[in-house]
């Protein structure tokens, strides 16, 4: 345990690291173009695959650590939390690069978004909000089990198909967008085949 506690690729101290990754990265893209709107737009797109990585790892821990128990599946489903919260900081990220794209090209801001992107895109904000509050021992407790569960399961569904839609609407234009599908496609089969599992309390074969 004490190694654990000592270990920058466990708990808080992952999510320390992780964090500071994605700060300098979006600060060293930004820069790269002078910190001007061309910036700001690389910013949005990389935190936008960054927020699809760590949301698919959170989201899928427990399924992937229920079908193929191994080492790294078990640290996946020990700090799914804190890879939970870094999904929070790289879209935290996202919505300042998209101010800082709206105040430096109005025009092209509002070329980019419509009314829906604001209300669903809010709403993926708020819930984001919600659950990341909750991750915290002290608010969990205070909200209750259940509550806790359906605010996770409910949001995490909602996220899902959220980042479904707004990466499915640019295949059109830019087909190799479509590649950004497989990762949530794939989290939600291996979810479904786990519970399933959990469900039938025989293994389901996952392959």
């Amino acid at each position: 345990m004490q190694a654990r506690q000592g270990n920058w690729f466990e708990g808080w101290r992952l999510f320390a690291l992780l964090t500071l990754i994605l700060t300098v990265l979006c600060a060293g893209i930004a820069g790269m173009r002078g910190f001007e709107v061309e910036g700001a737009r690389m910013v949005v797109r990389f935190t936008a695959r960054t927020s699809l990585l760590f949301f698919c790892l959170a989201f899928g821990a427990a399924a992937l650590a229920r079908l193929w128990p191994n080492g790294w599946t078990r640290w996946l489903r020990r700090n799914r939390r804190q890879l939970g919260v870094t999904f929070a900081t790289s879209h935290a990220l996202h919505a300042i690069a998209i101010v800082a794209f709206a105040d430096m090209d109005p025009a092209g801001f509002a070329t980019a978004t419509s009314p829906a992107s604001f209300v669903f895109g809010g709403i993926g904000y708020a819930i984001i909000i919600a659950m990341t509050a909750t991750s915290f021992d002290r608010i969990a407790a205070a909200i209750g089990p259940r509550a806790w569960r359906i605010l996770h399961l409910a949001g995490g569904y909602y996220l899902w198909a959220q980042f479904m839609i707004s990466f499915g609407k640019r295949i059109p234009a830019m087909p190799l967008y479509s590649l950004f599908l497989i990762p949530l496609f794939a989290v939600l089969a291996l979810r479904l085949i786990a519970m399933a599992q959990a469900r039938t309390g025989r293994p389901v074969q996952a392959g």
